[in-house]
C-alpha cells in the first residue's frame, strides 16, 4: 500500500513539474524520497542535499529547501498536502473571514466553499486532533485556536470565549499577516474534545485562506487584512428553536435549562459578536418563515450583499435591480406546506446600499433545482447547472432542501469569483 501511495506522490510531483533527484542523492531509508520542485522551494530530505540542489539554479530550481520525510501514511498525507498546496512564485493568498456564533453551521458552509476550489476537503494531516480543514487550494483556520485560556482557565476567569479578553488577538494578527505575506506559521490548537490548548501545528499558506469563528472582524488590525467578509446571522428565534430541537427533543434537557443557557450567553454575544455583521460584505441571515404562524422548522433565508465590493457583483432573481416576489409552479418544483417563495430586490445594510436574494420555505427534490436555477442571475456559477450539481453533492446535509444550503452554495461560488478577481487567475472546474 505504501508503494502505491509513493507512486501517487510521484504522479503529483510530475503534474506539478518537479525534478526528482538522482538515485545517488536518495537517503539510505527505502521509504524516503528526495525531490526538488521546479521554480518553487526545493524539496529534499537532508540538508546535505541542498548544496547539490543549489547547483541546479541555472536550470530554474530555487534553493530554499522544504524538508519532507515520507516513512508512513501520515507522512505521505503531509507530503502530498504540501506539494499540492504550494503557492506559485510571488503569489500571495487571498484572505476570507467568516464570522458566526457557535452552532450556526459554519462547518457545512466551509465545506461548500472549499468544494468550489476542487480537491478533497479533509482535516490537516498532522496525525492528531486539529480543527484546520485543507484541500488542494484552501486552508480553513478555526479562530477557537486563538483562545487565550483553556476550558479550565476560563472557569477561573469566569469569562466565556465570546469575551475579547479570552482571545489572543496579537497572535491572531501576527499569523494572519504572515500567512497573507506567504509565510508559514506555527499555530496553537484548541482541543474541543477535552478543552485543552494542544501543541502547535504548522500552517503552510495556500492560495485561499479562510478564518472562521467568533471574532474575525473584531480586531481592527485583523479586519484590515480580510479581502472578503461573510457573516452568518441566525436570529434569536431560530437559535432558540434549533437549541430546543437539539437539546430538549434529542438530548432530553429541560426547557428551563436551555433558556438559562441562552440567556447566560446573550449579553456577550450582543456585545462582541453581533456587531461584526455590520462590517460584512455578505450576510447569510436565517429567520423564521413568514408563510405560516408557529412553524418552528421552516426557515426564511436571505443573502444580503453589499454593493461596491471589489470583485463581488451581487446575485439577483429574474431581473437585476428589480423587486421580485415569486412563487414557483408546483408542477415544475415540488414543495409541500407551508409553501415556497423566492424574493429579491434593493436593500440597505449597515447604512450602505445592498441587494438581497431570499428563499422562504423548502423544496422536496434536488433533481428539480435546474428549474429554479434558471431564474437566478450572477450566481458565480461557471456553467448552467453548477448550483444544482453542488446542492445534490451535499444532499442530506443541514439546509440541503431550503434556502440555507442554496444561498450558502451561491455565496461559495461568489467567494470563488472574488478570489479569481483578486488573484487574477481562473480556478479549474472539474
Amino acid at each position: 500500500r505504501m508503494w502505491y501511495r509513493i507512486c501517487a506522490l510521484l504522479a503529483a510531483l510530475a503534474a506539478a513539474e518537479c525534478y526528482i533527484a538522482p538515485a545517488a542523492l536518495f537517503p539510505s531509508s527505502r521509504s524516503s524520497v528526495a525531490i526538488s520542485h521546479l521554480n518553487r522551494p526545493a524539496i529534499s530530505l537532508r540538508k546535505s542535499n541542498v548544496q547539490f540542489l543549489d547547483s541546479r539554479r541555472a536550470n530554474g530550481f530555487t534553493t530554499s529547501p522544504i524538508i519532507l520525510r515520507v516513512s508512513n501514511n501520515c507522512d505521505m498525507d503531509s507530503a502530498m498536502h504540501q506539494i499540492r498546496m504550494a503557492l506559485a512564485p510571488g503569489q500571495k493568498p487571498v484572505i476570507i473571514g467568516l464570522a458566526a456564533d457557535s452552532g450556526c453551521g459554519k462547518s457545512t458552509f466551509m465545506r461548500r466553499v472549499t468544494a468550489c476550489f476542487g480537491g478533497e476537503v479533509k482535516l490537516n494531516p498532522i496525525g492528531r486532533e486539529t480543527n484546520t480543514l485543507v484541500s488542494d487550494m484552501t486552508t480553513v483556520i478555526c479562530l477557537d485556536d486563538y483562545h487565550l485560556n483553556d476550558r479550565a482557565g476560563r472557569k477561573v476567569t469566569g469569562r466565556t470565549p465570546l469575551v475579547p479578553e479570552e482571545n489572543n488577538f496579537d497572535l491572531m494578527f501576527e499569523h494572519v499577516r504572515a500567512l497573507k505575506q506567504g509565510k508559514p506559521v506555527r499555530k496553537p490548537i484548541y482541543n474541543h474534545v477535552n478543552g485543552t490548548l494542544d501543541a502547535p501545528e504548522e500552517i503552510t499558506p495556500t492560495p485561499i485562506i479562510i478564518f472562521e469563528g467568533l471574532h474575525p472582524f473584531h480586531d481592527s488590525r485583523v479586519d484590515a487584512l480580510m479581502d472578503f467578509r461573510i457573516y452568518v446571522d441566525i436570529t434569536p428565534e431560530v437559535k432558540y428553536n434549533w437549541k430546543v430541537q437539539r437539546d430538549h427533543e434529542e438530548r432530553g434537557h429541560s426547557i428551563e435549562s436551555i433558556v438559562a443557557s441562552i440567556e447566560a450567553r446573550k449579553p456577550d454575544f450582543d456585545a462582541w459578536i453581533d456587531p461584526q455583521k455590520n462590517k460584512a460584505d455578505c450576510v447569510i441571515q436565517v429567520l423564521p418563515t413568514e408563510l405560516a404562524k408557529n412553524d418552528k422548522k421552516t426557515l426564511q433565508v436571505r443573502m444580503i450583499q453589499k454593493l461596491g465590493v471589489p470583485g463581488f457583483q451581487p446575485a439577483f432573481l429574474v431581473d437585476e435591480g428589480s423587486t421580485v416576489s415569486w412563487t414557483p409552479s408546483p408542477k415544475k418544483l415540488t414543495y409541500g406546506e407551508p409553501g415556497l417563495r423566492l424574493f429579491a430586490g434593493p436593500a440597505r445594510w449597515a447604512g450602505l446600499p445592498a441587494a438581497v436574494v431570499g428563499v422562504d420555505g423548502r423544496f422536496d427534490r434536488l433533481d428539480e433545482l435546474l428549474y429554479l436555477e434558471r431564474f437566478l442571475g450572477r450566481t458565480g456559477a461557471r456553467y448552467f447547472g453548477e448550483i444544482a450539481d453542488k446542492m445534490r453533492a451535499y444532499e442530506g446535509q443541514p439546509g440541503s432542501n431550503d434556502g440555507t444550503g442554496l444561498l450558502q452554495t451561491v455565496c461559495a461560488c461568489k467567494v470563488r469569483e472574488v478570489y479569481e478577481h483578486l488573484a487574477r487567475v481562473r480556478v479549474p472546474v472539474g
